[in-house]
């Protein structure tokens, strides 16, 4: 489980315009038609051609919950790409995203500052540069951990440094334990 990563795509998904399918047998047709074939989509899905079929036509209604979450998990990765896309484009280029956490961050600054970890509930608002950057690390398959890293250049950045008018001697946000991530447009 990616936890950026997942985020990320819960926040592009809040954008769509119409509800994904929601029943099995419609999850199953969107999925066929988008792979082209029963073939292509029983092997994605990891099961027999046969299965799909019977999914297409209704014959089958409720599936495992193993195969329940693979097909919900396909359907939202191709449900309204232009959406999608046209909601990252605008997060990266003018609107931004916003940061929800709760995490232990602290950072790395000269002797004698209160640079200690601690926990802290923080809501911010990145600027479209940040946004831009991972949603780009996230469409490269950016690991979590290198998320993670752009979020804390972002945090020391936007909420420690204020944008360059203070703490100027800060170096490094250490962003750890997270408790909570949520993402906005």
């Amino acid at each position: 489980m990616s936890l950026f990563g997942d985020g990320l795509d819960a926040a592009v998904q809040k954008s769509f315009t119409r509800p994904a399918p929601k029943s099995a047998g419609a999850q199953m047709r969107y999925l066929v038609k988008q792979l082209k074939g029963t073939k292509a989509a029983a092997q994605m899905l990891r099961v027999s051609q046969r299965t799909v079929e019977r999914y297409v036509k209704d014959q089958i209604k409720k599936p495992r919950p193993d195969l329940a979450a693979r097909m919900e998990t396909e359907v939202k990765k191709r449900w309204q790409p232009q959406i999608r896309a046209k909601a990252r484009q605008e997060a990266a280029s003018t609107g931004g995203i916003v940061i929800d956490t709760r995490a232990r961050i602290g950072y790395t600054a000269p002797i004698g500052t209160t640079d200690e970890d601690r926990l802290r509930h923080l809501t911010v608002a990145l600027p479209p540069r940040y946004a831009a950057r991972l949603f780009d690390a996230r469409e490269a398959g950016a690991s979590d951990q290198q998320l993670q890293q752009i979020a804390a250049e972002a945090l020391k950045d936007v909420y420690f440094q204020d944008s360059g008018r203070r703490a100027g001697q800060l170096e490094e946000v250490r962003f750890t334990d997270i408790e909570h991530l949520e993402f906005d447009l």
